[in-house]
Protein backbone atom coordinates (compact mmCIF):
# COMPACT_ATOMS: atom_id res chain seq x y z
CA UNK A 1 0.00 0.00 0.00
CA UNK A 2 1.90 3.05 -0.68
CA UNK A 3 2.24 6.22 1.86
CA UNK A 4 0.87 8.92 0.36
CA UNK A 5 -1.81 9.25 -2.63
CA UNK A 6 -3.98 11.45 -4.28
CA UNK A 7 -8.04 11.71 -3.77
CA UNK A 8 -10.39 12.72 -6.76
CA UNK A 9 -13.14 14.31 -5.16
CA UNK A 10 -11.59 17.74 -5.69
CA UNK A 11 -11.25 16.97 -9.21
CA UNK A 12 -14.44 14.98 -9.86
CA UNK A 13 -16.90 17.38 -7.84
CA UNK A 14 -15.52 20.43 -9.38
CA UNK A 15 -16.42 21.02 -13.64
CA UNK A 16 -13.64 24.07 -13.68
CA UNK A 17 -11.06 22.02 -12.24
CA UNK A 18 -7.92 21.64 -13.62
CA UNK A 19 -7.68 17.94 -13.26
CA UNK A 20 -5.45 16.63 -15.75
CA UNK A 21 -2.89 19.25 -14.83
CA UNK A 22 -3.29 18.34 -11.10
CA UNK A 23 -2.66 14.43 -11.64
CA UNK A 24 0.33 15.33 -13.80
CA UNK A 25 1.59 17.36 -11.14
CA UNK A 26 1.46 14.72 -8.88
CA UNK A 27 2.40 12.08 -10.92
CA UNK A 28 5.57 14.27 -11.06
CA UNK A 29 5.85 14.66 -7.79
CA UNK A 30 6.19 10.82 -7.43
CA UNK A 31 2.19 9.64 -5.98
CA UNK A 32 1.38 6.55 -7.89
CA UNK A 33 -1.33 5.95 -5.53
CA UNK A 34 -5.00 7.12 -6.81
CA UNK A 35 -8.27 7.30 -4.88
CA UNK A 36 -11.99 7.69 -6.95
CA UNK A 37 -14.97 6.83 -6.51
CA UNK A 38 -18.25 6.59 -8.90
CA UNK A 39 -19.71 9.11 -6.37
CA UNK A 40 -17.03 12.09 -7.36
CA UNK A 41 -19.23 14.14 -9.75
CA UNK A 42 -22.24 13.98 -12.07
CA UNK A 43 -21.44 10.70 -14.51
CA UNK A 44 -18.89 9.23 -12.62
CA UNK A 45 -16.52 12.19 -13.45
CA UNK A 46 -13.60 11.69 -11.34
CA UNK A 47 -12.89 7.78 -12.61
CA UNK A 48 -12.98 9.27 -16.32
CA UNK A 49 -11.10 12.19 -15.79
CA UNK A 50 -8.53 9.75 -13.83
CA UNK A 51 -8.59 7.53 -16.42
CA UNK A 52 -7.89 10.14 -18.96
CA UNK A 53 -4.82 11.48 -17.04
CA UNK A 54 -3.31 8.20 -16.42
CA UNK A 55 -4.00 7.06 -20.19
CA UNK A 56 -0.63 6.00 -21.60
CA UNK A 57 1.11 5.19 -18.36
CA UNK A 58 2.26 1.82 -17.69
CA UNK A 59 -0.11 -0.06 -16.13
CA UNK A 60 2.15 -1.64 -13.31
CA UNK A 61 3.90 1.24 -12.28
CA UNK A 62 0.31 3.01 -10.27
CA UNK A 63 -2.42 1.69 -8.24
CA UNK A 64 -5.76 2.81 -8.24
CA UNK A 65 -8.83 2.05 -5.58
CA UNK A 66 -12.47 3.09 -6.33
CA UNK A 67 -15.65 2.52 -4.83
CA UNK A 68 -19.02 0.53 -5.33
CA UNK A 69 -22.05 1.53 -3.48
CA UNK A 70 -22.94 5.48 -4.46
CA UNK A 71 -23.15 7.06 -7.68
CA UNK A 72 -23.84 10.50 -8.31
CA UNK A 73 -26.56 10.92 -11.54
CA UNK A 74 -26.21 13.94 -14.09
CA UNK A 75 -28.23 16.12 -11.61
CA UNK A 76 -25.92 15.89 -8.62
CA UNK A 77 -28.61 13.32 -6.63
CA UNK A 78 -26.53 10.73 -4.73
CA UNK A 79 -27.60 6.86 -5.17
CA UNK A 80 -26.97 3.96 -3.35
CA UNK A 81 -27.28 0.41 -4.18
CA UNK A 82 -25.14 -1.94 -2.58
CA UNK A 83 -26.82 -5.18 -4.18
CA UNK A 84 -24.34 -7.88 -6.00
CA UNK A 85 -24.82 -7.42 -9.50
CA UNK A 86 -25.42 -3.51 -9.01
CA UNK A 87 -21.24 -3.84 -7.52
CA UNK A 88 -20.38 -5.85 -10.58
CA UNK A 89 -22.14 -3.73 -13.10
CA UNK A 90 -20.32 -0.66 -10.90
CA UNK A 91 -16.99 -2.34 -11.08
CA UNK A 92 -17.53 -2.66 -15.12
CA UNK A 93 -18.05 0.44 -15.50
CA UNK A 94 -15.53 1.74 -13.56
CA UNK A 95 -12.58 -0.79 -15.77
CA UNK A 96 -13.64 0.81 -18.51
CA UNK A 97 -13.85 4.35 -17.49
CA UNK A 98 -10.55 4.14 -15.46
CA UNK A 99 -9.10 2.27 -18.63
CA UNK A 100 -7.75 -0.53 -16.52
CA UNK A 101 -8.17 -3.93 -16.36
CA UNK A 102 -8.26 -4.73 -12.83
CA UNK A 103 -8.34 -2.38 -9.67
CA UNK A 104 -5.69 -2.66 -7.05
CA UNK A 105 -8.33 -1.65 -4.51
CA UNK A 106 -12.47 -1.80 -4.41
CA UNK A 107 -13.93 -0.32 -1.06
CA UNK A 108 -17.55 -0.90 -0.25
CA UNK A 109 -18.23 2.96 -0.41
CA UNK A 110 -19.53 4.04 3.04
CA UNK A 111 -22.42 1.57 3.84
CA UNK A 112 -22.86 2.89 7.40
CA UNK A 113 -26.76 2.73 7.03
CA UNK A 114 -26.69 -0.35 4.88
CA UNK A 115 -24.50 -2.55 6.51
CA UNK A 116 -26.48 -6.08 6.08
CA UNK A 117 -27.59 -5.19 1.99
CA UNK A 118 -23.30 -4.34 1.52
CA UNK A 119 -22.31 -7.61 3.44
CA UNK A 120 -24.32 -9.80 1.34
CA UNK A 121 -24.36 -7.72 -2.14
CA UNK A 122 -21.47 -5.50 -2.52
CA UNK A 123 -18.85 -7.54 -0.48
CA UNK A 124 -20.04 -10.67 -1.78
CA UNK A 125 -19.47 -9.45 -4.94
CA UNK A 126 -15.95 -8.15 -4.22
CA UNK A 127 -14.75 -11.23 -3.17
CA UNK A 128 -15.84 -13.13 -6.26
CA UNK A 129 -13.76 -10.12 -8.08
CA UNK A 130 -10.92 -10.44 -5.99
CA UNK A 131 -10.91 -13.92 -6.51
CA UNK A 132 -11.15 -13.70 -10.53
CA UNK A 133 -8.08 -11.39 -10.48
CA UNK A 134 -9.83 -8.20 -11.43
CA UNK A 135 -9.65 -6.76 -7.94
CA UNK A 136 -6.35 -7.05 -5.67
CA UNK A 137 -7.43 -5.69 -2.86
CA UNK A 138 -10.83 -5.12 -0.76
CA UNK A 139 -11.66 -2.30 1.53
CA UNK A 140 -14.73 -0.67 2.82
CA UNK A 141 -14.52 3.38 2.84
CA UNK A 142 -15.96 5.30 6.23
CA UNK A 143 -16.17 8.28 8.03
CA UNK A 144 -17.56 6.59 11.30
CA UNK A 145 -15.39 4.62 13.02
CA UNK A 146 -17.82 2.41 14.53
CA UNK A 147 -19.77 2.06 11.39
CA UNK A 148 -16.28 1.12 9.85
CA UNK A 149 -15.39 -1.43 12.89
CA UNK A 150 -18.60 -3.48 12.63
CA UNK A 151 -17.90 -4.24 8.96
CA UNK A 152 -14.07 -4.38 9.32
CA UNK A 153 -15.17 -7.71 12.35
CA UNK A 154 -18.02 -9.24 9.72
CA UNK A 155 -15.88 -9.14 6.81
CA UNK A 156 -12.93 -10.60 5.50
CA UNK A 157 -11.03 -6.94 4.41
CA UNK A 158 -7.59 -6.24 3.35
CA UNK A 159 -7.79 -2.35 3.90
CA UNK A 160 -10.08 0.38 4.98
CA UNK A 161 -10.39 3.78 4.84
CA UNK A 162 -11.33 5.95 7.77
CA UNK A 163 -12.19 9.96 6.46
CA UNK A 164 -11.88 12.62 9.06
CA UNK A 165 -11.92 9.94 12.20
CA UNK A 166 -8.19 9.82 13.21
CA UNK A 167 -6.38 13.44 13.09
CA UNK A 168 -4.92 15.89 14.81
CA UNK A 169 -8.16 16.97 16.32
CA UNK A 170 -9.81 13.73 15.97
CA UNK A 171 -8.75 10.42 17.22
CA UNK A 172 -12.44 8.73 17.71
CA UNK A 173 -11.06 5.77 15.29
CA UNK A 174 -8.52 4.91 18.00
CA UNK A 175 -11.72 3.57 20.40
CA UNK A 176 -12.72 0.92 18.10
CA UNK A 177 -11.27 0.87 14.88
CA UNK A 178 -7.92 0.90 14.76
CA UNK A 179 -7.24 -1.63 17.49
CA UNK A 180 -9.14 -3.85 15.52
CA UNK A 181 -7.49 -3.12 12.25
CA UNK A 182 -4.02 -3.89 14.06
CA UNK A 183 -5.19 -7.28 15.51
CA UNK A 184 -7.06 -8.19 12.03
CA UNK A 185 -4.17 -6.93 9.72
CA UNK A 186 -6.10 -4.71 8.06
CA UNK A 187 -4.23 -1.64 6.77
CA UNK A 188 -5.88 1.98 7.70
CA UNK A 189 -5.72 4.38 4.84
CA UNK A 190 -6.50 7.86 6.55
CA UNK A 191 -8.31 10.34 5.03
CA UNK A 192 -9.54 14.10 5.60
CA UNK A 193 -6.09 14.67 7.71
CA UNK A 194 -7.16 18.37 7.32
CA UNK A 195 -9.98 18.14 8.67
CA UNK A 196 -11.37 19.54 5.33
CA UNK A 197 -9.39 22.43 5.27
CA UNK A 198 -9.20 23.77 8.80
CA UNK A 199 -5.55 21.62 9.90
CA UNK A 200 -3.68 23.35 6.69
CA UNK A 201 -5.03 27.01 7.51
CA UNK A 202 -6.71 27.58 10.61
CA UNK A 203 -8.18 30.67 9.60
CA UNK A 204 -11.50 32.03 10.59
CA UNK A 205 -14.46 30.13 8.61
CA UNK A 206 -12.17 27.46 7.81
CA UNK A 207 -13.92 24.51 6.56
CA UNK A 208 -14.00 21.05 9.36
CA UNK A 209 -16.14 18.30 8.26
CA UNK A 210 -17.26 20.09 4.93
CA UNK A 211 -18.96 22.52 6.94
CA UNK A 212 -17.22 26.00 8.53
CA UNK A 213 -15.38 25.51 11.80
CA UNK A 214 -17.25 26.57 14.51
CA UNK A 215 -14.73 28.49 16.83
CA UNK A 216 -13.56 26.54 19.80
CA UNK A 217 -12.57 24.04 17.23
CA UNK A 218 -10.57 26.76 15.00
CA UNK A 219 -8.60 28.02 18.38
CA UNK A 220 -7.58 24.32 19.14
CA UNK A 221 -6.14 24.33 15.97
CA UNK A 222 -4.70 27.75 16.16
CA UNK A 223 -3.30 26.16 19.49
CA UNK A 224 -1.91 23.36 17.88
CA UNK A 225 -0.59 25.25 14.67
CA UNK A 226 1.95 27.60 17.56
CA UNK A 227 2.98 24.58 18.80
CA UNK A 228 4.36 23.47 15.42
CA UNK A 229 5.88 27.39 14.76
CA UNK A 230 8.28 26.67 17.96
CA UNK A 231 9.47 23.45 15.93
CA UNK A 232 9.53 24.95 12.77
CA UNK A 233 6.84 22.90 11.59
CA UNK A 234 3.75 23.93 9.48
CA UNK A 235 0.61 22.72 11.14
CA UNK A 236 -0.33 20.96 7.29
CA UNK A 237 2.90 18.99 7.87
CA UNK A 238 2.42 17.40 11.66
CA UNK A 239 -1.67 16.55 10.06
CA UNK A 240 -0.36 14.61 7.10
CA UNK A 241 2.47 12.48 9.17
CA UNK A 242 0.24 12.16 12.71
CA UNK A 243 -1.55 9.37 11.69
CA UNK A 244 1.38 7.48 10.61
CA UNK A 245 1.74 6.98 14.73
CA UNK A 246 -0.51 4.11 14.75
CA UNK A 247 1.14 0.91 13.41
CA UNK A 248 -2.17 -0.09 11.60
CA UNK A 249 -1.95 3.39 9.49
CA UNK A 250 -0.31 2.57 6.22
CA UNK A 251 -1.41 5.19 4.21
CA UNK A 252 -2.90 8.94 3.72
CA UNK A 253 -5.02 10.35 1.09
CA UNK A 254 -5.52 13.88 0.34
CA UNK A 255 -7.76 15.34 -2.35
CA UNK A 256 -6.49 18.27 -4.04
CA UNK A 257 -8.02 20.46 -6.44
CA UNK A 258 -5.20 22.13 -8.06
CA UNK A 259 -1.31 21.57 -9.50
CA UNK A 260 0.28 23.90 -6.70
CA UNK A 261 -2.02 22.04 -3.78
CA UNK A 262 -0.75 18.29 -4.16
CA UNK A 263 2.81 19.59 -4.53
CA UNK A 264 2.71 21.44 -1.57
CA UNK A 265 1.32 18.76 -0.06
CA UNK A 266 3.88 16.15 -1.38
CA UNK A 267 6.30 18.60 0.12
CA UNK A 268 4.86 18.78 3.31
CA UNK A 269 4.51 14.82 3.93
CA UNK A 270 8.00 15.54 3.38
CA UNK A 271 9.23 17.20 6.03
CA UNK A 272 10.74 16.29 9.23
CA UNK A 273 8.86 16.17 11.98
CA UNK A 274 10.49 15.76 15.58
CA UNK A 275 9.27 13.72 18.55
CA UNK A 276 9.44 16.34 20.81
CA UNK A 277 6.84 18.05 19.05
CA UNK A 278 4.92 15.68 19.90
CA UNK A 279 5.76 15.03 23.27
CA UNK A 280 4.63 18.81 23.29
CA UNK A 281 0.88 18.17 21.73
CA UNK A 282 0.62 16.63 24.92
CA UNK A 283 1.86 18.23 27.67
CA UNK A 284 -0.43 20.82 26.49
CA UNK A 285 -3.37 18.56 26.25
CA UNK A 286 -3.97 19.18 22.88
CA UNK A 287 -2.91 15.03 22.31
CA UNK A 288 -4.17 12.69 24.78
CA UNK A 289 -1.68 10.47 26.38
CA UNK A 290 -2.95 7.40 24.99
CA UNK A 291 -2.62 8.22 21.32
CA UNK A 292 0.08 6.86 19.34
CA UNK A 293 2.58 9.69 18.11
CA UNK A 294 5.13 9.05 15.16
Amino acid sequence: MPAFGLGLAPLGKDAGAPWRETVDAAWDAGVRFFDTAPLYGPSRRAEQRLGAALHGRARGSFAVATKSGWTMLDDGARVADFSYDATLRSVAESLRLLGVDRLDVLHVHDPAEHHDAALAGAYRAAVRLREEGVVGHIGAGFNDGPAAARFVAAADLDCVLIALRYTLLDQSALASLLPLCDEREVAVIAAGVFGSGLLADPADGAPYAYAPAPPELVGRARRLAAVCARYGVPLAAAALRFPFGHPAVRSVVVGAGTPAEIADDVRLAGLDVPRELWAELVSEGLLPEEVPTP
